[in-house]
């Protein structure tokens, strides 16, 4: 066995919701100890750089309860159950910001924060943009903010998006690009 490696030993429970659902898990860690974990399970994301014929990126901006704040951010939602993740985040597009890309390229993805949950969330960049709007979610209102890259690249740097996702798939986009 790996010496880093803890071992399930019972998991309970905690609450289902319609998104989340939260367990207790009992875990022997590595030197042959008990502990417990907390682990909120989610059934994943994607997120989106669409980016313009132009070289502008479109974020949308949105009030967020968690951090009690309006954040910028790129495009993204969650996965449907069993949904492939290209689907989904051509989906996703056309339903935030009205655009169907012509070309999804994967930028990888990230574990929002692997400590406490599951959710990982598949980034990629959106090019050949074409109009093709869905209905918004009935819960969801936000506003379409389209920067230069290098405008949003330079608020990522002042800590004016402070957005994960956000932040990697921006960065993730300048490299693929030579930025």
């Amino acid at each position: 066995m790996d010496p880093l490696t803890e071992t399930v030993i019972d998991t309970e429970t905690l609450y289902e919701g319609k998104l989340v659902h939260l367990s207790r898990m009992t875990v022997r860690l590595p030197n042959g100890e008990q502990s417990f974990r907390e682990i909120v399970r989610h059934p994943g994301a994607v997120a989106m750089v669409p980016l313009t014929a132009e070289g502008d990126v479109i974020l949308v901006q949105q009030f967020r309860l968690a951090a009690n704040r309006i954040m910028l951010e790129i495009p993204a939602g969650t996965l449907n159950p069993g949904e492939d993740p290209q689907l989904a985040a051509a989906r996703e597009l056309q339903e935030e910001i009205g655009f169907k890309p012509g070309k999804l390229t994967s930028l990888g993805g990230e574990f929002t924060a692997p400590g406490y949950t599951t959710e990982f969330i598949h980034l990629f960049l959106a090019e050949d943009l074409t109009p093709a709007p869905l209905a918004v979610d009935d819960d969801e209102f936000l506003e379409i903010v389209p920067l230069p890259l290098d405008e949003a690249l330079r608020r990522v740097e002042a800590g004016e998006i402070q957005d994960g996702k956000t932040i990697a798939a921006l960065l993730l986009t300048a490299r693929r690009l030579g930025r």
